[in-house]
């Protein structure tokens, strides 16, 4: 998997280059946003990590620029915690995840993973995990001959889960993932959602559950064997 990241602080680009490459990626660096939208554009990248602030051409406007010449490569960005515009600008104009300053660097490792794992599933008409399976055109949960409709954040929050299923997922992850920032979601709406998911598995009678990581986030898992 090749990966671009884009950010003008040169400490911080080189230690994220160092922790994907020994996860088994390969990734170049950009320092400012030109050379950044030129290696964007050469349309050989899996995933970019672009910081919004850059020397020469923002991040905004690289996004900008990539998407509007038909770029359809996933883009995580960086953002300062206080900023909650520059996340919405960011969403706006095409960025599917983004992240705040300062972050733990494993908490990125584990969005670019996740959002591999999503693109793979990307053309499935209907996903699977352990016993249950997730309609994409009717946001319908079934285990077997049961089936149960979900609302449309219970269906992102139950894709995102499936997806990713077996793997940790971080409250934060989960947030930024189904809620807009305009909504300013707190941890309790995340909880309230997953109790809403946890009795509609119990309703289809399925043997995957969402299992909670104290102080972490949630994963999807199937029943030991």
């Amino acid at each position: 998997m090749r990966l671009l990241i884009v950010e003008d602080e040169k400490e911080l680009a080189d230690g994220l280059a160092l922790l994907f490459e020994r996860s088994g990626y390969t990734v170049n660096i950009c320092y400012d946003g030109l050379s950044g939208l030129d290696e964007i554009l050469s349309g050989v990248y899996d995933l970019v990590i672009l910081d919004i602030m850059l020397p020469g051409k923002d991040g905004i406007s690289v996004l900008k620029t990539a998407r509007g010449q038909g770029c359809k490569t996933q883009v995580i960005m960086l953002t300062a915690k206080s900023e909650t515009m520059d996340k919405v600008q960011g969403l706006d104009c095409g960025a599917d995840d983004y992240l705040t300053k300062p972050f733990d660097a494993t908490e990125l490792l584990a969005r670019v993973r996740a959002r591999i794992r999503g693109r793979d599933y990307s053309e499935s008409e209907e996903l699977t995990f352990g016993d249950i399976s997730l309609s994409r055109a009717r946001q319908e949960m079934s285990c077997r001959d049961r089936k149960v409709k979900l609302g449309h954040k219970e269906y992102e929050l139950m894709e995102y889960l499936l997806v990713n299923g077996g793997h940790i997922l971080t409250k934060d992850m989960l947030i930024s993932r189904v809620w807009d920032p305009e909504e300013e979601p707190e941890y309790n709406h995340l909880e309230v959602y997953i109790s809403f998911l946890r009795k509609k598995l119990r309703f289809i009678k399925a043997k995957v559950s969402i299992v909670t990581t104290k102080n972490v986030g949630y994963s999807l898992e199937e029943p030991p064997r």
